[in-house]
């Protein structure tokens, strides 16, 4: 059970139409675990890098080779949504893939209680398909579009071999991301039963 929750907007940057989703995630949701929840939402497979960056801040998985090229990474599992939005953060960035390059906001849109009966996090909306992982960045993806939607582009056979068929822009498979989120809710729910569990013994 969480004492509050807060509604985020992510939104793919750089495409039009937009390309977004609307989730529900604890404040003690640090951004390590938001990572895992917005490639669950965009559906992303994982296979890349990523950061988040809140003001001069860029909050990742820190690597020796950061000191090497001067920069300072902050672990992503040390710093929670909740912290954030206590200091008035309303606004940030996610990056994923730094070849693609998917930068995506992230807007808190509200933060308020949540409901007793729920498992967090929620997935609430969204609208358009994601891009495919590897597809070159928006340049890429818009290329791709157009190549797979046009049977008479001189790659639309390549694309939709190289995708493995079809391309849908606006059915981006809603129960199959919910499902994914659900059972996000489901393992944070077994592992925060479980530490407690842990706690109470400890106490004995």
């Amino acid at each position: 059970m969480t004492d509050r929750i807060a509604r985020l907007r992510i939104e793919l940057l750089h495409l039009e139409p937009c390309i977004w989703r609307e989730l529900e995630v604890s404040l003690t949701t640090n951004l390590r675990a938001l990572h895992e929840v917005i490639q669950a939402v965009m559906p992303w497979e994982n296979y890349h890098l990523y950061d988040f960056r809140v003001g001069d801040r860029v909050y990742g998985e820190p690597d020796p080779e950061d000191a090497v090229w001067g920069r300072k990474i902050y672990q992503a599992k040390g710093m929670r949504l909740g912290t954030l939005i206590d200091r008035g953060v309303t606004e940030f960035l996610y990056t994923y893939d730094f070849g693609d390059d998917w930068q995506h906001r992230v807007l808190v849109e509200h933060v308020g209680a949540p409901d007793p009966g729920t498992d967090y996090p929620l997935f609430v909306a969204g609208e358009r398909t994601a891009p495919p992982e590897d597809v070159g960045g928006p340049p890429g993806f818009m290329e791709f579009v157009e190549a797979i939607a046009n049977r008479r582009h001189p790659q639309h056979k390549d694309m939709v071999r190289w995708y493995g068929g079809p391309f849908n822009p606006v059915d981006f498979g809603e129960p199959e991301i919910a499902a994914r989120v659900r059972d996000l809710a489901t393992r944070r729910k077994v592992s925060l039963e479980a530490f407690a569990r842990s706690r109470a013994l400890r106490q004995q």
